[in-house]
């Protein structure tokens, strides 16, 4: 099964700038303009040679459960393992977008934010979730981050507060006729006719790992190619020992794993045992 550490691993042994020439107009990749996305999926894969499509394809169904769309998250879960959210930006220090989807520590199978493909694409309950923020721009790859969502955001209570609080305070308005929906509220029949209904959506966002982070990793935008990956310290003694031995081999490589300590997402006063995985370009 493959994990985060291959996809660095595979980063670091042969580090990739220009996507557009990676994937060339004879990939599909390219004609959809996701090409951060498919180099992903390829880290994860051992894949990044592979330039038949369908093969390709055999490749993802044997390493994925499930790919997801832009509308529900993540975009791709390994089978067995870990969930991946790939957020792509153009620039180093932009916040990150996850509309409607509020910060996740993981993804779980009873949520209502997913889809039912997603719950039945094979036997789970929770997965750890990586958030994956790439920048591109002009095609050419400056940065990513790889972090664990258990690092990064709070556990779920802290956001189902507050979107419970305010879909419960529509309810509380007279007046108005109410739907049922995973979004804040839906007003029907807003005007005399009752033809017109109100969505009410959430915007999240949440600020980049650079910023969040840049109490143990600092930038240095001359870099061709900046690498960060950030897992909790349990989290990667879990990982198959050989996974760990071959990345850490790669210091010769520009690669270096760091040991650090983190804010608690849910408690900034408690320090969390992390390891801190940088490649430099």
């Amino acid at each position: 099964m493959t994990n985060l550490l291959v996809a660095l691993k595979n980063i670091a042994e042969n580090p990739v700038v220009d996507l557009d020439n990676l994937y060339n107009s004879s990939n599909r990749a390219n004609a959809m303009g996701d090409t951060l996305e498919f180099y992903i999926k390829d880290l994860f894969c051992n894949s990044l040679s592979v330039k038949d499509v369908n093969q390709k394809n055999i490749i993802y169904e044997r390493t994925f459960s499930y790919m997801g769309n832009q509308n529900n998250p993540p975009d791709a879960m390994i089978r067995g393992g870990d969930a991946i959210e790939i957020k792509k930006i153009e620039s180093l220090r932009s916040g990150v977008a996850l509309n409607s989807s509020y910060p996740k520590d993981k993804i779980y199978s009873d949520s209502s934010m997913i889809t039912k493909a997603c719950r039945d694409c094979e036997s789970w309950k929770e997965k750890d979730l990586i958030y994956i923020v790439g920048v591109v721009k002009e095609s050419k790859l400056k940065s990513i981050w790889f972090v664990y969502g258990s690092c990064y955001a709070a556990e779920k209570d802290t956001y189902e507060r507050i979107k419970n609080k305010i879909s419960k305070g529509l309810d509380e308005l007279d007046g108005i006729e109410l739907s049922d929906t995973n979004e804040l509220g839906r007003v029907n029949k807003v005007d005399p006719l009752g033809i017109t209904y109100l969505r009410i959506r959430g915007m999240w966002h949440i600020e980049n790992p650079v910023d969040v982070f840049d109490y143990i990793s600092e930038v240095d935008e001359e870099n061709e190619l900046t690498v960060n990956a950030l897992i909790l310290d349990e989290k990667y003694q879990s990982f198959p020992e050989s996974d760990r031995v071959n990345l850490e081999k790669l210091v010769n490589l520009g690669l270096f794993v760091k040991d650090v300590k983190i804010k608690s997402p849910n408690n900034p006063a408690q320090l969390l045992n992390a390891k801190l995985i940088q490649f430099v370009k």
